[in-house]
This record gives C-alpha cells, structure tokens and sequence, in this order.
C-alpha cells in the first residue's frame, strides 16, 4: 500500500508549476487552456518549458512503479500504483484537486511497465500531433492504441493500460466537445 501512497505524491507533482516559475513565466493553470501539462505549456512558452515539462511529468512516474515492478509485485498491483500516479497528476490534493490530462505521466507509467507500448503510443503521438497538430486528438486516438498495442506486446498488461487508457479519455471530456465545435487550439496557436 506504500507504493500506492508514493504513487500518488510523485504523481501530485504538478512538474508544469515548477518549470513555469524557475523560468519567470505565469502559471499554465491560469493562461491559454489552463491545464497544467505540456501541450499548453508549448501553446504558451514555447518547446523549451514544453520539453522540460513532458520529461519531468513522465520521469515523476518512474519511482513508484519501478519499485512496484522490480518488488514483482503482481500486475494488478503494479497497475494500482501506475494508476496512483495518474490520479496524483490529474487530481492533486494540494493543487485543489485541479491537475493535468495525465497524458505524459501516462507515458511515464507505460514506459516502466511495458515499454515497446509505450515507445509505440509515442511514435502515434508524435505523427498525430504533427500531422493534425492537436495534441488532443494525437492524445485520444493514443490512449486508445495503447490497450490494443498491448494485445500484441503485452498481453499480461492489457487490463492495467486499459485502466490508465481509460483515465486519460476521461480527462478529455473538455477537449472532444471543443473538438466537436471547432474550437481546439492547435499546438502551435
């Protein structure tokens, strides 16, 4: 149960907070989308802060679920602490429950349990939001892939990634009805 606990605090970490104010630049959670993640950070201060954004919300996954997966504990639990983190990111306690799309913490979790999922969904990611350049739907049509992905490279894994598949559609909900009107912002509006 400590590790879920763990889980939680790393995911709460809202990494977008800290790269906006060791740059001097306002709080995402205020500006543009006002979401906390890479996608409006991009849209807002450009791919530096955006890159740095991405890097420490998927690193912040990796000690609790290391630890998870190198203790073989079984996969369930495994998903129990990933899904910690996801919801530590998108619901963080101190944050007022107000946190990120868990999309690159997602990542993070991925790439600890499965990683050719994980390096899969990235690659769709990558073409997606920059054919379509919307980091919305490159993220829906992701979270998506990646349980099926699994069927393929993880078979065991398929339940836990539908889980954290599941959150990040959920997280979404905003963003498919302005997809549905027309009004997403581009990653690069």
């Amino acid at each position: 149960m400590i590790w879920v606990v763990v889980g939680y605090l790393c995911g709460s970490w809202l990494a977008a907070l800290s790269v906006c104010q060791l740059a001097g630049v306002p709080d995402p959670r205020f500006c543009g989308s006002c979401n906390p993640g890479f996608s409006n950070v991009l849209r807002l201060y450009g791919p530096r802060l955006a890159a740095a954004t991405l890097l420490l919300d998927a690193l912040k996954a990796v000690p609790a679920v290391l630890a998870a997966k190198l203790l073989a504990l079984p996969i369930w639990l495994q998903g129990i602490v990933g899904l910690a983190v996801l919801l530590g990111h998108s619901y963080p306690l101190w944050h007022g429950f107000r946190g990120g799309k868990a999309v690159a913490s997602a990542f993070g979790v991925l790439l600890v349990l499965v990683p050719s999922v994980a390096l899969l969904s990235a690659v769709c990611w990558s073409l997606l939001a920059w054919r379509l350049r919307t980091a919305a739907v490159a993220s829906l049509i992701s979270a998506l892939i990646a349980p099926l992905a699994c069927l393929w490279l993880a078979p065991a894994y398929v339940g836990v990634v539908s889980g954290f598949s599941v959150l990040v559609l959920t997280r979404h909900g905003l963003n498919i009805r302005r997809l549905r009107r027309g009004e997403e912002p581009n990653l690069h509006d």
